[in-house]
């Protein structure tokens, strides 16, 4: 067993998973499992640039990890950055402050290889389980991007889109500052067409249509799966490889979308960063059961961190 940490910093949070991992048997039991809302990606997509204050957030948690690394001695640390220093012209500001804090490089990743990590992380437990059927499309959903990935074992195709719960929020349903209390019909039938022009680009090199199992990652979907549950709490235990009929995410999709802010907080098992974006979020997953005709969405709470931790291993 080795003792490994990673670090995963999306747009809307950074995350840290801290782990023993024995490659030979393909265990990776959880020590610490941490998350942040930092929204790290606040304004990129009007302003290309990485805002002061969500740079001083996302520093503020990098020290809070730095912490918990030191604590469990882990031996390795990688971190990942995803869509949101992708995309910020002040990018390297970025990479300062995480090598001072952390004394490693964030690797900005590319869409494939962030797709990579997931499709590892999110499968390596299902592979063993016959009764789900082959192909996977495994579907990340992030503030600033989702990854569309679609293999067996290993990946054949996979492909980035910038198409995300906090981006499409703020390009649709921020107006003046504030985010639309609920949005309007407009709005909404407009997050839904960059979504479906965005699924047409996902289309041309990965075959969405082929996959017989709708693997779901990261927030915008645990969250919509702790709602189908009636969870009295988020519970990662319950959320993790639960399913969630297609008629159940299209019915908490339309609720979502057409509640208010206070409607929203007051969802037991809603983390309060998420308040204003799940709504995209959740527009996003159930555009593309359309797409592909699920049933059904697998769950899963092992992700790119996983995949990241696996890497290091």
């Amino acid at each position: 067993m080795s003792r490994v940490a990673a670090i995963d910093c999306g747009t809307n949070s950074i995350r840290l998973l801290v782990a023993d991992a024995n490659p030979e048997t393909g265990e990776l039991v959880d020590l610490e499992r941490r998350m942040t809302i930092v929204r790290l990606g606040q304004g990129v997509d009007r302003t290309g640039r990485l805002a002061p204050e969500a740079l001083e957030r996302t520093f503020a948690a990098c020290r809070e990890y730095a912490q918990v690394i030191k604590e469990y001695g882990a031996e390795r640390l990688r971190f990942v950055a995803t869509s949101a220093s992708r995309d910020a012209e002040n990018r390297d500001e970025f990479v300062r402050g995480v090598v001072d804090i952390l004394g490693v490089e964030p690797e900005v990743i590319t869409g494939d290889q962030e797709a990579e990590f997931s499709f590892t992380g999110a499968t390596k437990e299902l592979t063993g389980r016959d009764h789900l059927d082959r192909p996977f499309l495994v579907v990340d959903i992030g503030g600033g991007s989702t990854e569309f990935v679609v293999g067996d074992d290993h990946v054949r195709a996979a492909r980035s889109v910038d198409v995300g719960c906090v981006r499409m929020t703020e390009r649709h349903l921020v107006r003046d500052g504030v985010v639309s209390d609920p949005p309007g019909e407009a709005q909404i039938a407009a997050i839904r067409a960059d979504i479906d022009a965005a699924l047409d680009l996902v289309e041309e090199t990965v075959p969405l249509r082929e996959a017989r199992t709708l693997v779901g990652l990261a927030g915008s979907v645990t969250t919509v799966s702790a709602i189908a549950q009636e969870l009295p709490e988020y519970d990662s235990a319950r959320i993790h490889h639960s399913r969630v009929p297609h008629d159940r995410v299209r019915e908490i999709t339309r609720a979502l979308l057409h509640s208010t802010h206070a409607e929203r907080a007051t969802i037991p098992s809603m983390h309060p960063g998420r308040v204003d974006v799940i709504g995209a979020g959740s527009l996003v997953l159930l555009a593309i059961m359309d797409r592909i005709g699920a049933d059904e969405v697998v769950v899963s709470e092992h992700d790119i961190l996983d995949g990241i931790a696996w890497s290091v291993a």
